[in-house]
């Protein structure tokens, strides 16, 4: 079987318990070795702080899809009917706001929507075209699993897998991508 140079070789840990798997990365992190990622059926609370993830922005970016979804919407109403076509609907101002309130609720929470699914695929690289790696497909049913990067660590395989069985792995495999 003949591998390409550009391909890449992991470690991956299978796990049967959450907390286990959570306690894990403390213990595979504080052994020296560095963490590809952690796949997981379900969101473990803490995994992300034991992983060393930053925390999120994601809040920043939803709060600006929606300041620019109400903005543009209260520049649409001043202009449609504050300038370009002013009319006098039931004895109210040209520019009557209260009447336009509903409006830009809607198309702040539509520009908060589309812009959070874009941001997330583009964010976690996906798309269309894309196609993931898949460490082991029962990640998404019932097993967590820990992949280990091995062009990334400074230890050989055999020390990383025992590391890995010490942890609590219930199986320890390797994947070439």
């Amino acid at each position: 079987m003949s591998h390409h140079n550009d391909s890449a070789k992991f470690l991956v840990g299978v796990y049967d318990d959450d907390e286990v798997v959570l306690k894990a990365v403390t213990e595979v992190k504080s052994a020296g070795v560095r963490i590809h990622e952690v796949y997981t059926p379900f969101p473990i609370h803490g995994l992300d702080v034991a992983l060393g993830h930053p925390r999120t922005r994601i809040g920043i970016a939803a709060f600006l899809f929606g300041l620019t979804g109400f903005l543009t919407m209260v520049s649409l109403t001043y202009y449609t009917m504050g300038y370009d076509w002013p009319m006098i609907i039931g004895g109210k101002d040209n520019y009557a706001y209260p009447a336009y309130i509903p409006v830009m609720f809607e198309l702040t929470v539509l520009f908060t929507a589309l812009g959070m699914v874009g941001t997330f695929l583009v964010s976690n690289g996906l798309g269309p075209t894309v196609k993931p790696l898949m460490f082991d497909l029962r990640s998404t049913d019932n097993k967590f699993v820990m992949a280990i990067d091995l062009s990334k660590n400074r230890q050989s395989e055999v020390e990383i897998a025992s590391v890995l069985r010490a942890s609590g792995a219930a199986e320890v495999n390797v994947k070439q991508f």
